[in-house]
Formats: C-alpha cells, structure tokens, sequence
C-alpha cells in the first residue's frame, strides 16, 4: 500500500520534535507499507469495481506491524475524564506515561470525525501526546463500501483542529492501492450493523 500524504493538523511542543515522535512515525509508515491484497502477494491490488471491496481486513497488516513494534491492539483507554470511547485500534506508552493512538478508518465520515475528536480531547484532557488517524484517499475510497470515511471528505473540517491550542501532534495519512486489476478477489465484506463494510 502506498501513503500519499501525511498532514499534520497539530505539530507542536517538545514531543513533536523528539526521537519517540519520529520513532512512532517510522512505525506508522512501515506498517502502511506493509499492507496487502491479495495476502502475501507484497502489494496492494483493489478489485476494480466501485463499491466493491470491504474496508475492516485492510487494517489487519498494518495492526500486526504495530504490534510486533510493541504497541498494544484494541485498547479501551480512558482517553478524557468526560467520556469513555470505544477501543482504540492501537495505542504506544510513552516514556512519560502518556500515550499516542492510531486509529485505522473503517467506518463512515461520522466515524472520522469522531476518532479525530476523541484523540483532540485526549490531547486537551494530558493522557495523549499526540494521535494520527489513517484514511483512504478520495481515488481510493471509488473502490471501496459506500460511505467510507475518506480525506477529501472531512479536510474541509481541519481547520477547527488545527485551531487547538495545546502541544502535542495530530495527524492523518491518507493512503492509496498500488494498483487495480478486473481480477483480483475481492475483499470482503463484514457487517457493521446494518451497513456492509
């Protein structure tokens, strides 16, 4: 799989510029780069046809790297003192206890938001120095379930975080298949409520 873009819409403080940053980045690209379809094949290859490819086993490469990195899968953390959120895809202590958290977009644009928003307040709240949500480009996003949350979508919004004023890092990747072919399998789909995805 390809990274097309790497926006950062909070890149400030002490924690932004330090080895553990740029450690976190490294492992966030590698394991971008190490997702694949079909599994084992070393690249990523989209079934050419619109709407015709699941988004929940794309992550599976990605969440296997981070882990083996030593990060820790599918954490319910309490993020803010206000509220408890949903399991976060992947999570790194860091040295000073705090914590920085990825989360991979398999849902809608609401969906998006909400990770992004989650990661804001726990930025705001202390517990997290920083997050980065990875999404599909708006080629990729063609290819994929209806609805899928998307870059071109929610970076109309940006500004709003960009605006925050606190240190720390928040940042989307936005990512894109190697390729499309009329024959690779699908990816299949799973079931998020009533929605395919």
């Amino acid at each position: 799989m390809r990274l097309v873009n790497v926006r950062h819409l909070l890149h400030r403080g002490t924690f932004a510029s330090s080895v553990e940053a740029t450690r976190i980045d490294t492992d966030i690209q590698n394991g971008i780069q190490r997702v694949c379809w079909p599994a084992g094949s070393g690249s990523f290859t989209l079934l050419n046809t619109p709407d015709g490819n699941g988004v929940k086993p794309i992550k599976n490469d990605f969440i296997a790297h981070l882990q083996e990195q030593g990060w820790q899968v599918e954490q319910r953390m309490r993020i803010a003192s206000r509220i408890r959120p949903g399991k976060v895809d992947a999570v790194h202590r860091l040295q000073d206890g705090r914590h920085f958290a990825v989360e991979w977009e398999t849902g809608n644009i609401s969906s998006s938001h909400r990770a992004l928003n989650k990661m804001a307040v726990g930025l705001l709240d202390g517990c997290l120095a920083g997050g980065a949500l990875v999404l599909p480009s708006r080629q990729m996003y063609t290819y994929l379930t209806d609805r899928t949350g998307n870059y071109s979508e929610i970076e109309p919004y940006f500004p709003m975080w960009e605006s925050l004023v606190v240190e720390g890092v928040l940042s989307v990747y936005v990512v894109e298949y190697d390729a499309l072919s009329s024959t690779a399998p699908a990816i299949p789909k799973g079931t998020d409520g009533r929605a395919l995805r």
